[in-house]
């Protein structure tokens, strides 16, 4: 299984090497978002700086969704699901190694969304050069990363065989990701004021979450793909 999930984890992301599309699309997308909504709410107030953790996550989990749009649209496009299908690769492993890619490509946008935080928001605060904060921002987001990219499989390969999947598709996931959003938002609350003591029991609630879709896809990929 491991070894299928590298052989399709290293084609998605050669095939983002080669289109760009995260750097050059969805990233940009993304920034603009924060841009947004520093536009939106009163700089001079505090709101932005209070705001930060969950404005930082909702770019996220938008971005999330453009990424995985892209992972199926490439699966779609001249009978190349029907191909995978006829691979002989252990359905598992082609889970793991999709979400594996969406994942490093969101760890990506994260560290450039996380650089426009820091600067537009001026979010950064005394707590976060303590180590456990340092340590609760990082195994939040990647807990939360995981997350998304194992939900964002899942219903990638629901919406997959469906004729109007670009619409349907945010409105089956994003919902869904709301646990992931409120968990990661509260962590990273926690982490920028210096009570990581606090952010913890978040990370718990993100690795349930994580584990609980990396089970059903392991799971259930293998009849998605074939319904797909």
């Amino acid at each position: 299984m491991f070894r299928d999930a590298a052989i399709i984890a290293g084609k998605d992301l050669r095939l983002e090497a080669r289109s760009r599309v995260v750097i050059s699309q969805v990233a940009p997308f993304a920034l603009l978002v924060l841009v947004l909504f520093a536009f939106a709410l009163d700089p001079d107030s505090g709101a932005l700086s209070r705001a930060a953790s969950g404005l930082f996550w909702v770019a996220v989990l938008f971005s999330g969704v453009l990424a995985i749009q892209r992972s199926v649209a490439v699966e779609g496009a001249d009978g190349n699901r029907d191909a995978l299908r006829l691979t002989g690769l252990d359905p598992g492993g082609i889970f793991v190694g999709k979400a594996v890619a969406v994942a490093l490509e969101l760890l990506v946008l994260e560290v450039v969304l996380g650089a426009g935080v820091a600067i537009l928001y001026n979010a950064t605060e005394d707590g976060v050069n303590s180590p456990s904060s340092v340590g609760l921002l990082i195994c939040a987001a990647l807990l939360a990363t995981a997350g998304i990219a194992a939900a964002s499989s899942i219903y990638g390969a629901i919406a997959a065989g469906l004729r109007v999947r670009e619409t349907l598709l945010p409105l089956l996931l994003l919902p869904v990701l709301a646990p992931v959003l409120i968990g990661a938002t509260r962590a990273f609350e926690a982490a920028l004021d210096g009570k990581a003591g606090e952010g913890w029991p978040w990370v718990a609630w993100l690795a349930l979450f994580a584990i609980i879709y990396a089970a059903v896809g392991l799971a259930t990929f293998g009849s998605l793909l074939e319904e797909s």
